[in-house]
């Protein structure tokens, strides 16, 4: 929180006139995608396709079955839904226990609870014991107005620093979809961020043989003035914004990184490589700890140094209020992508 906002907390409170006012759901956060097809729930159609074919599946989550699209299997398989209540730790530990007899649990919750909340049950009771948990979170990042309370701004720098931890933070429904089956098969736990809801299409649109692949990166849009690097829906953004750039012949590369944690470096190396182009990271995260910093540790270990900049989400304790005006505020909108890059070239 910055001092113009403190100072904001004590001013006498204005009332909008209702034609001027935008509304944004701190529960639904669901993002403003225009001219995408979008996906309802995702997560939890993919969970009980999965779960159809494998007993071993079951579902846990802490009060938030309707917020993170789990009640879904909960309506589908009653027998395989436990609502453990508002207990984060009692959550995990549960989805433990559940993985040592066999089952692969998927615990759901909102990130500030996991990432903050629960962590030393996650770091002991799971990732020590190197246990096929599946820890699916909402409201990642900046995809809620409702202040730092809930806006889990940090969860990546908490979870890379974890060992045994793969880490996910898909864009779209694309990579929703195909990350659940990819989850069950990889042998060991795994956080990811979750986008839920009306969950937008977006990369088999600009790229229709799009298939998520667990530690891959893969290019989505090539271009020789500038590469981002982006992961979750800052791809979107990304892709968004070199859209609108090629208006004015600014030529703008997309290499999207599902995967946090195993990142991919010789793609990211390889590409990174290529001379003559400004190398951008994006991320819904700050750029304390995450993707930013993990592609700039990767980059120069492996004696690449190309002129590198970051868009991400400052080093504090971020407003509330409406996803579009925060969104525009801290860099994250189409608009301010476009313009930071076009900027720095």
């Amino acid at each position: 929180m910055t001092m113009a906002s403190m100072a904001r907390k004590y001013e006498p409170r204005k009332v909008t006139p209702k034609e001027e006012r935008q509304a944004t759901s701190a529960m639904i956060a669901s993002l403003a995608a225009e001219g995408y097809d979008t996906v309802a729930a995702p997560f939890g159609q993919a969970l009980v396709e999965a779960a159809k074919a494998d007993d071993r599946i079951v579902g846990l989550t802490a009060d938030l079955g309707k917020y993170t699209d789990l009640h879904i299997l909960g309506n589908e398989m009653p027998d395989r839904f436990y609502q453990m209540g508002m207990a984060e730790q009692i959550l995990m530990s549960a989805a433990a226990g559940m993985a040592r007899e066999g089952f692969i649990p998927f615990a759901t919750t909102y990130a500030v609870f996991a990432s903050r909340r629960a962590y030393d049950f996650i770091a002991m009771a799971i990732a020590e014991e190197n246990l096929p948990v599946k820890i699916c979170c909402a409201l990642p990042g900046l995809t809620t107005g409702y202040g730092p309370s809930h806006q889990a701004t940090e969860d990546l720098a908490i979870f890379r620093g974890l060992p045994n931890m793969t880490i996910i933070d898909p864009c779209c429904a694309d990579d929703i979809m195909g990350m659940v089956p990819a989850m069950i098969e990889h042998n060991g736990p795994v956080y990811s961020r979750l986008l839920r809801g009306k969950v937008p299409s977006v990369l088999t649109r600009h790229k229709p043989d799009y298939k998520f692949e667990l530690g891959k990166a893969q290019m989505i849009r090539e271009g020789k003035d500038a590469l981002v690097i982006s992961t979750g829906f800052m791809t979107m953004r990304a892709l968004d914004a070199a859209e609108q750039l090629a208006k004015d012949n600014v030529d703008v590369a997309v290499l999207h990184c599902p995967t946090i944690k195993p990142l991919d470096v010789e793609a990211i190396v390889a590409e990174a490589s290529k001379g003559g182009r400004l190398v951008i990271t994006a991320e819904n995260h700050t750029k304390v700890g995450g993707l930013g910093e993990a592609v700039a540790g990767a980059l120069l270990t492996n004696g690449v140094a190309p002129k590198f900049r970051m868009i991400g989400l400052p080093d504090e304790f971020l407003e509330a209020g409406a996803l579009p005006t925060l969104h525009d505020m801290y860099g994250l909108s189409v608009s301010k992508v476009a313009e930071q890059i076009k900027g720095w070239l």
